[in-house]
């Protein structure tokens, strides 16, 4: 594993996956807590997947972008540690799978070669910042939203703040009021805005909070019609910092940001987070998106004439697949991709495609396709016969038949029932049955093989989720069929009722249902989601209630789509759990390593880092000694409260002051030099005095 460490020029990017080297070390000699190497391999991007002892990757594309040399650089990866296949994931992320889990540091390595990284791709930290694929080139856009998301990322990109925070947070940006980013759906959501003050044009964000999807979809909350750009990293930094102190710890499914604005409210939310204001190291952060828009050029290649071919399946490509950029004579051509699968053969040809005929740049897209960005009006004929070529001229791209799924249990250990094979089925009904629905773009069918909801189902005019169905003792594949939802623009959405559930095998015929009677009944010009409201959740049920006679099912209703096996509800083997150490000791070691890290910040002249670093020493080190006496901990405000119940106003461990008047100084003190120093010394000081108790419990 040497060989990487000269390879990488980036000492931070370097001393990262040094350190996650070491600690698959410590992992494999049962050295250290199963489940907090789990926090740390899944800040990563490697993620334990269905089969045993192999790892999913998640490589983390900030708003779906790549360039060329980027797609090259992970096919290599994927062709040399896993197996040659790619998956466009629903965060425009790029996911491989089947990897050993000691090959990741120097996996990690070569993709940092081309600048890409797996750090905090999953896990409880920052997730992908997404943004709409149309950004830079949207006719509709007020201005281009990508230096906001590319500053977003790099700001908190290993940022102290968001390393271990009880749940994940999502970010998206959308291009215009289209809300085609699904803002709604977000922890954090920006829509772009323009405001004239004083005869100047402003930029600014429109701001959603608190969206999500999961069992309990929530609706983002509207919180600002208009916050200006050099204040958009203080108010996320604010945010996070509120969310990391008081979201809950303790019962992983009540985490997210939507259960905290649930039990505090949205008033009360937003008072912490300006109090928080005098805490953070920047009030005003400018974002340069002169410098940024001053690079973007259209690149004018020349390219082979081709005669535009005489044939439907041409017409029809373009037609759903071509669209006009705000740049005159160019467009952006997308790729559908079926499942957001697709092979490293396909993917370097589509590399060299745009490096040699477009402006090298591709982006990934929320629907799990890609977008071919600056593509010269009169080379559209020679894209078509290229992607011919390449197995990726299919027309329908963002319609109906265009369908959404995340991997469900091909892949995942969550995955419940097929949501792969029933979308594999699904879209040959469509393109078999129903082919002039190939064009129609207002009409979403999702699919998720979980309630988690990777796929988005709930938020589809059609979706449809993997459950499970007992049948006397006879366990069946199922899928519950939801209706309704969808993205209204302006950042707002509505979620899908859950209407029945069947056999997985009857999903096909359930959309065949669906459609005949939106065609027969649907008035002239009505929406689908018109025609739901019409007609009404109870309508819905009947008509598919067909569906649920379990009386007639057979064996072969047994065997879940794609597999060959009687379906048998199953959770995929983690990793070896290695041996039972002592986690009270794991958390103060994770303490020391805090404070080591405020040190080192402190010496790199990042106070804020530094400050934050300490904060965290203190509580990490808290929750220690607080599950050394038992007591239960569910947030980090509870953690110091607690502490000074149990400890200081017992006067069993002696700080000269309450632990809260000593964390708290964080909230109240401005981010300086000197703060920086008297904090951490107090920390340290709490940290010996913690210890030495801990000692004195375990000796006595």
């Amino acid at each position: 594993m040497e060989s990487f460490r000269t390879e990488i020029e980036n000492p931070i990017v370097q001393k990262d996956i040094i350190e996650l080297e070491k600690k698959i070390k410590l992992f494999r000699d049962g050295k250290i807590d199963e489940e907090k190497f789990r926090s740390l391999r899944l800040a990563r991007g490697i993620y334990g997947q269905r089969q045993p002892g192999v790892q999913m990757i998640r490589i983390k594309l900030p708003y779906g972008k790549s360039t060329g040399e980027q797609l090259v650089r992970i096919c290599e990866v994927s062709e040399k540690y896993s197996t040659g296949k790619l998956h466009i994931t629903t965060r425009q992320d790029i996911q491989i799978h089947y990897v050993s889990l000691d090959e990741t540091p120097q996996l990690w390595a070569e993709l940092e070669k081309d600048d890409v990284t797996i750090r905090e791709a999953c896990g409880n930290t920052v997730r992908n910042v997404t943004a709409s694929e149309t950004a830079g080139v949207d006719p509709k856009e007020p201005f281009d939203v990508t230096p906001y998301a590319e500053a977003t990322f790099q700001y908190f990109l290993r940022n102290p703040i968001c390393q271990e925070m009880g749940r994940k947070f999502k970010m998206a940006f959308s291009a215009s009021e289209e809300d085609t980013a699904l803002t709604y759906l977000h922890d954090l959501g920006f829509i772009p805005q323009l405001k004239n003050i004083d005869g100047q044009s402003i930029r600014g964000f429109k701001v959603l909070l608190g969206g999500g999807l999961g069992s309990q979809p929530r609706h983002a909350d509207l919180i600002q019609e208009f916050l200006p750009t050099d204040e958009l990293i203080p108010f996320i930094e604010g945010v996070l910092r509120i969310f990391d102190r008081h979201g809950e710890r303790a019962r992983r499914m009540k985490a997210r940001m939507k259960f905290l604005l649930n039990d505090i409210g949205l008033e009360e939310f937003m008072r912490l987070v300006d109090e928080e204001k005098n805490a953070l190291p920047y009030q005003k952060y400018p974002i340069d998106y002169k410098t940024y828009e001053s690079t973007i050029t259209q690149a004018r290649p020349v390219v082979p004439a081709v005669e535009a071919p005489l044939s439907l399946a041409y017409e029809q490509w373009k037609l759903t697949n071509v669209f006009p950029q705000k740049q005159k004579g160019f467009v952006s051509i997308g790729v559908k991709v079926l499942l957001g699968d697709f092979s490293t053969k396909q993917a370097r040809q589509l590399a060299e495609l745009v490096q040699k005929y477009a402006n090298n740049e591709i982006r990934f897209t929320l629907r799990q396709n890609i977008l071919i960005r600056d593509v010269q009006e009169e080379a559209v004929p020679f894209f078509y016969q290229e992607l011919q070529k390449i197995g990726l001229s299919d027309a329908g791209y963002n319609t109906f038949g265009d369908i959404t799924a995340c991997p469900g249990t091909d892949t995942c250990n969550l995955g419940i029932a097929s949501s792969t094979g029933i979308a594999r089925e699904l879209e040959k009904v469509i393109l078999n049955e129903y082919p002039q629905y190939l064009k129609k773009t207002d009409l979403t069918i999702k699919i998720s093989g979980c309630m988690n909801a990777c796929g988005q189902h709930n938020m589809a005019h059609i979706g449809f989720q993997g459950m499970s169905m007992k049948v006397g003792k006879t366990v069946f594949p199922a899928l519950q069929v939801l209706l309704g939802g969808g993205t209204l623009g302006n950042g707002n959405g509505r979620f899908a009722d859950k209407v029945i559930k069947i056999p997985s095998k009857r999903g096909p015929e359930a959309l065949r249902i669906l459609i005949k009677d939106f065609e027969t009944f649907g008035e002239k010009s009505e929406s689908f989601l018109d025609y739901y409201d019409r007609k009404g959740q109870i309508y819905f049920y009947d008509i598919l209630k067909v569906l649920t006679d379990t009386a007639t099912l057979t064996e072969a209703d047994q065997v879940d789509w794609g597999n060959e096996d009687a379906y048998k509800v199953a959770v995929g083997v983690g990793e070896c759990a290695g041996v039972v150490i002592d986690l009270v000791a794991t958390l103060l070691l994770e303490a020391r390593e805090k404070l080591e890290l405020s040190e080192e910040a402190y010496k790199e002249a990042r106070w804020s880092d530094s400050i934050y670093h300490t904060y965290a020493a203190l509580v990490n080190a808290a929750k220690a000694i607080l599950l050394s006496e038992g007591k239960s901990t569910n947030s980090y405000a509870n953690i110091i409260k607690l502490f000074d119940e149990t400890f200081t106003e017992t006067d069993k461990i002696e700080l000269g002051k309450p632990f809260a008047e000593i964390v708290y100084q964080i909230q109240q003190e401005e981010p300086s030099q000197e703060f920086a120093k008297t904090y951490y010394e107090q920390a340290a000081g709490v940290f010996e005095a913690i210890s030495a108790f801990r000692e004195k419990e375990v000796t006595a």
